[in-house]
């Protein structure tokens, strides 16, 4: 049901991360092009990873799991940072998200990882419920915040936003 991606399951990659995006009310916000993705996940540096969920009986691609490796400093080790999880409408409860998210798990306990954290939209009460079930618990005491476009280049230039 879940296997590492290839090069060859790039193009699938690339229209999850666009189904995601549609979902979470952001199309616009996906400019990640197939060749960046394949720079990044089999490039001479990989930066991300991805495995795929498929189907049993078809062995078509359903979803998928991109992270990368982030790092603790109070726990002294790796974590994985999940980027996208996503798994099409029509695969849904037929534990493709449980075996993905396993998969990392098992991951982690394999290398001596210490995290599994990712992020999920406020209004996805879907997701929020499926993940709670597994027994994540939201980091309610953070907010995450994001430097991006304008914002990002004025500050590495050195100037105020909007300036």
């Amino acid at each position: 049901m879940i296997r590492t991606a290839t090069p060859a399951d790039i193009p699938v990659i690339h229209a999850l991360i666009r189904e995601l995006a549609e979902y979470e009310k952001a199309l616009e916000e996906a400019r990640a092009t197939p060749e960046q993705l394949h720079e990044a996940l089999f490039g001479e540096r990989p930066a991300a990873y991805a495995h795929i969920a498929v189907d049993d009986t078809t062995g078509e691609p359903v979803g998928f799991a991109l992270w990368f490796l982030n790092f603790s400093t109070w726990r002294g080790v790796h974590g994985i940072y999940l980027e996208d999880l996503y798994v099409r409408p029509v695969a849904r409860g037929a534990g493709h998200g449980k075996a993905l998210l396993t998969e990392l798990a098992r991951i982690c306990g394999e290398r001596g990882y210490q995290r599994l954290e990712w992020s999920v939209l406020n209004w996805n009460r879907p997701s929020i419920d499926f993940y709670e079930s597994l027994g994540a618990r939201p980091q309610d005491e953070w907010t995450v915040y994001r430097l991006t476009d304008g914002a990002l280049r004025a500050l590495g230039d050195g100037r105020r936003p909007g300036s």
